[in-house]
């Protein structure tokens, strides 16, 4: 199957993806919840595993408020969960190390310990209860644990497609049975098996950053956008908070995260890199670029503030032409209440 197809199937059911580049790092110690309210952008101080707040987005920052590490949190019930990209592993878990001073905090990689699946899509609730044999209920961030083939899995409600998404943490020692009836499980429900090249096309889609392309220690959280998704204004201070807070007070930010649609005559999309000319000045680059099946070659760019206003042109290599337009560029299927949803999964299964 293309990638256009597995695109076109994950928005309108949904798709399975392997996701080997995904890492989590473990954070335990009786000083675990105070050390992280001190380092992370997002209040984890309310994080309960209990409750249906036991997961938010959040950022790790350097001193200059720069981003090292783009993370999701999971409360657990011994420590905190930070899953985020391989690449951003060793400058995270060194940022972190530098700042335990006297805390009883352990921080570890615990990646080669867990597989790492993820599925998207409109019908993601009918895939993962065929898979467990039940409905499966978590709140939007949040985690839960369930069983799948008789293997404990702990299942996190985000993603990366603007769809609905779960992510899934399974023993590493299990992941061919978990896979194969997650596999089962994805043909039953008109799912697809995609690849990492699908899932960069969906992300892109729904014009979300991702560590190594838009976020790394040259960005602001505000000009990717993260502010109101990944950063508190309540918690008190952490690493980079006088940053966050003097950009949020002024308004202003240098540069902005935009998206890019491509005049159809410059297929293939720009590579990341290419300049974004104004006047003959360079005002920005793409960070990321792909062909949506929906709606054709499309960018994401950093570009300078004041050239970030919808329906601002710019020149590319070659004679080009790109457009900012609203994000995300494909709107997402709405899914159901999360009750509706759940009853609905059940119902199926009842029948099978």
């Amino acid at each position: 199957m293309s990638i256009a197809e597995q695109v076109r199937t994950a928005r309108a059911a949904a798709a399975l993806f392997a996701l080997p580049e995904r890492a989590v790092v473990e954070v335990r110690g009786r000083d675990r919840v105070r050390f992280l309210q001190g380092q992370l952008t997002n209040d984890i101080a309310g994080l309960d595993p209990a409750q249906a707040r036991s997961g938010c987005h959040s950022l790790v920052l350097t001193p200059q408020g720069r981003i090292v590490a783009d993370l999701h949190v999971l409360a657990r019930p011994d420590a905190f969960w930070l899953d985020t990209e391989r690449a951003a592993v060793p400058a995270l878990i060194a940022r972190l190390e530098k700042y335990v001073i006297a805390d009883d905090v352990q921080i570890a990689d615990r990646s080669a310990e867990w597989a790492r699946f993820g599925v998207e899509g409109p019908r993601t609730a009918e895939l993962m209860a065929a898979a467990a044999g039940t409905s499966v209920d978590v709140e939007p961030d949040a985690c839960t644990v369930v069983s799948v083939a008789g293997v404990e899995a702990v299942v996190a409600a985000f993603g990366w497609s603007g769809e609905t998404a779960l992510q899934l943490w399974v023993p590493a020692a299990a992941r061919e049975i978990v896979l194969d009836v997650l596999d089962a499980a994805a043909r039953r429900s008109g799912a697809v098996a995609a690849g990492p090249e699908a899932l960069e096309v969906l992300r892109i889609e729904a014009g979300v950053p991702s560590f190594g392309a838009e976020l790394g220690e040259g960005t602001l959280p505000a000009e990717a956008r993260l502010v109101d998704c990944a950063v508190s204004f309540t918690k008190g201070c952490y690493t980079g908070q006088e940053i966050v807070a003097r950009m949020q007070s002024r308004g202003r930010v240098g540069h902005l995260l935009v998206g890019l649609a491509c005049a159809p005559g410059s297929a293939p999309p720009p590579l990341p890199g290419t300049a974004l000319v104004r006047a003959g000045a360079r005002v920005g680059e793409v960070t990321s670029a792909a062909h949506s099946p929906t709606v054709g070659p499309i960018a994401l760019a950093f570009v300078r503030a004041a050239h970030a206003e919808l329906g601002t042109c710019f020149d590319l290599e070659g004679g080009a032409v790109a457009t900012v337009v609203a994000l995300p560029f494909v709107t997402p299927a709405h899914a159901p209440d999360r009750a509706s949803e759940s009853a609905a999964a059940a119902q199926r299964i009842e029948r099978d």
